[in-house]
C-alpha cells in the first residue's frame, strides 16, 4: 500500500473515530500529547509521511491497532461488525434480565456481578454495559409488561430512545430527549433493542 493510502485511511479513521467514540480533536490532542497542528495537518492531508510515533499515539488513543489505523476502512469494520448474525461466528454478549421492579436497586452494580445474580438473555452485537429491563407496567403507548428492553446502561447518546426512571412517581418512561436538569430523573441507558412479549 503507498504511503499516500496510508494516509489517506488514517485520514478517514482519525476521522470516524472521533465522531463514533465522542471524542474532538482537542480531547485526542490533549491526551495523546501531539499539538493541534500535527492532527490538522494529517485530516487535511498536508503530510504524506506521518512519523510512526505520531500514529502510535494516535492508535493508543482510540485504542485500535496501531497496524490497522493505516489499512483498514474503520467504519466499514464496525459496521460489518455491528451487523454480526447468529449465524456468525461472534460469541454472544450474556445479559443479566433484570425485573423493573429490582432496577433501580442495581444501577449501581457491575454487569458482571448482574450476570451472576439474574437470569440471561443473549444479545448478538458488539455493545457493552447491557441489561435487560423485563417490564412489570406498562410504558403508556409503548410497552406492555412482559416486554424485554436492552438497554446499554449509563450510555445516553442523542437521538436515541432512553429508558427513563421517574423518581416522583416511580415509573420508567421511554424519551429521546431528556432535561438533564431534573432531579427526580434517573436516566437507565439507551435502548438498543426491544422485545416484545407474545405471550397471552
Amino acid at each position: 500500500m503507498h504511503k499516500r493510502e496510508r494516509t489517506e485511511h488514517l485520514k478517514s479513521n482519525i476521522k470516524y473515530l472521533i465522531k463514533s467514540r465522542g471524542e474532538t480533536q482537542l480531547s485526542l490532542c490533549n491526551a495523546s500529547g501531539l499539538t493541534r497542528t500535527t492532527i490538522y495537518n494529517i485530516l487535511e492531508g498536508k503530510v504524506t509521511n506521518v512519523q510512526q510515533s505520531t500514529i502510535r499515539k494516535i492508535s493508543d488513543f482510540f485504542g485500535v491497532s496501531y497496524e490497522e489505523i493505516e489499512t483498514v476502512d474503520f467504519e466499514e469494520k464496525e459496521i460489518i461488525e455491528s451487523s454480526i448474525s447468529p449465524q456468525g461466528n461472534m460469541n454472544p454478549a450474556a445479559v443479566p434480565i433484570i425485573k423493573e421492579s429490582l432496577l433501580i436497586a442495581n444501577m449501581n452494580k457491575r454487569i458482571g456481578e448482574l450476570a451472576t445474580l439474574y437470569p440471561l438473555t443473549y444479545y448478538f452485537g458488539t455493545s457493552y454495559n447491557l441489561i435487560a429491563v423485563l417490564l412489570e407496567n406498562e410504558i403508556s403507548g409503548m410497552n406492555e409488561p412482559g416486554d424485554l428492553l436492552i438497554v446499554q446502561k449509563g450510555s445516553s447518546t442523542d437521538d436515541t430512545e432512553k429508558l427513563i426512571y421517574d423518581k416522583l412517581t416511580g415509573k420508567l418512561l421511554i424519551l429521546n430527549d431528556v432535561c438533564f436538569d431534573s432531579d427526580h430523573v434517573i436516566v437507565v441507558g439507551d435502548i438498543i433493542e426491544e422485545r416484545f412479549n407474545d405471550g397471552p
